[in-house]
């Protein structure tokens, strides 16, 4: 086989791989249901008491506009946060007032979900009784893929 034959071959090759990867749509189907999946996980978090497998889900550079602060706490910070809020705290709902709406970038490297939750907890109110609290919560998720896996980027949250 000539020396042309032998480069031109593989070199076609290659460029039809990458034309067709680059005209490929992503399964929208598919990544919303990953992303269904972690906001599943994060109920399980709460009602477990996890904070391990709540922050499983957040980038190391999670940025948390809550209150009117802005804050980029490390993941250590977010989960002894959350691991100190998890056990002063028992869940008795936390669920969605209306369906997760989920959207996506152009390419699927990027999504949001914007939820709503009820959410009834009790803790010991000073006296030691336990006191129940009724809140309603909205908050935007966004999310990115890192190594194939969606991680929170940004969380805003706020309550009714």
């Amino acid at each position: 086989m000539s020396l042309v034959r032998r480069n031109i071959i593989p070199g076609f090759a290659i460029m039809i791989t990458l034309i067709s990867s680059c005209s490929s749509k992503p399964d929208l189907v598919k990544e919303a249901a990953a992303i269904r999946n972690l906001l599943e996980q994060e109920q399980k978090a709460h009602f477990a008491r996890d904070a391990d497998l709540f922050v499983a889900e957040f980038a190391d550079s999670m940025i948390s506009v809550n209150r009117g602060v802005v804050k980029v706490p490390g993941l250590q910070e977010n989960k002894e946060r959350i691991s100190k809020y998890f056990s002063s705290v028992q869940f008795i709902k936390w669920d969605d007032l209306a369906d997760p709406i989920i959207r996506f970038s152009d390419d699927a490297s990027l999504a949001y979900a914007v939820i709503q939750k009820e959410v009834i907890l009790t803790y010991p109110d000073t006296s030691g009784k336990p006191f129940y609290d009724t809140t309603r919560f909205a908050w935007t998720s966004v999310y990115r893929k890192h190594g194939g896996e969606w991680k929170v980027e940004c969380n805003t949250s706020t309550n009714q």
